[in-house]
């Protein structure tokens, strides 16, 4: 029952800086199972059965408050399924062991990109940043690495957005919107590719995996109202420090 609880303020905790800030929640979960010597095809895939509740919520909330724009989020959504897609079927079919320090890598470089981003946050809005972007691509590459990583769509798609000069409100509720489809996309692929579902479900820690979802589901709707509430700027700084953390700690270990 500690462990449950654990993992419900986990969840909570992740899923309100995700929703405030339009990332966090598969990062800050899958570091965390795989530090704990959850296999990676296995980590991705329960983290993104716990973000088929906690990414529903979420978007729906955005929707309803108006946080979502919806040319947008029609931009970013068949690439990031694509993505997806491709990116959950090549983590099932190579050694998860090999590609673990290279996903604790890259967890790392996401921790630190987005400390970049806070102490350059004041110079980009003074910049007033217009930069056009292939949407399509950004979300194909948004959605590969989110499948490959367990977490990154956020991180990727949303500050790249922000950093282009787009609405933060508007890109973190769109990017949250989208996030539903991507993550479904990549659950049953993984699903499939890795065993039967049943065989699947043996492996999964349910603890966590519970957590997660009662967590994230409680939080989703608080986080669409904190992202007027909370600096961003707070949260950034706490997010990119776990994140280094978890992946430092996942790349030694």
């Amino acid at each position: 029952m500690e462990t449950l609880w654990f993992f419900i303020i986990v969840g909570f905790l992740a899923q309100v800086v995700d929703g405030a800030l339009g990332m966090a929640y598969g990062v800050i979960s899958n570091a965390l199972l795989l530090t704990v010597g959850v296999p990676p095809a296995i980590s991705s895939a329960s983290v993104h059965f716990a973000e088929v509740f906690t990414t529903f919520i979420s978007g729906f909330s955005h929707l309803k408050l108006g946080n979502v724009d919806k040319n947008l989020f029609k931009k970013l959504l068949i690439p990031g399924v694509i993505g997806g897609i491709l990116g959950a079927y090549i983590l099932t079919n190579i050694d998860g062991n090999k590609i673990k320090p290279f996903i604790g890598i890259y967890l790392l470089i996401m921790g630190i990109r987005i400390l970049f981003k806070v102490f350059n946050m004041h110079k980009q809005s003074e910049e007033k940043i217009t930069r056009r972007r292939h949407y399509s691509v950004l979300g194909l590459v948004g959605g590969f690495f989110d499948a490959i990583g367990g977490g990154g769509w956020g991180p990727i798609v949303t500050s790249t957005l922000v950093s282009d000069g787009k609405n933060p409100r508007k890109t973190i509720g769109s990017v949250n919107a989208a996030e539903f489809f991507v993550t479904v996309a990549e659950f049953f692929v993984t699903v499939a590719e890795v065993m039967a579902f049943i065989a699947l479900l043996s492996q999964f820690n349910w603890s966590v995996i519970i957590g997660l979802i009662i967590g994230g589901s409680l939080a989703a709707p608080i986080a669409a109202l904190v992202t007027k509430k909370i600096p961003a700027k707070v949260l950034m700084i706490s997010l990119g420090c776990i994140i280094t953390f978890l992946s430092v700690r996942m790349i030694v270990l």
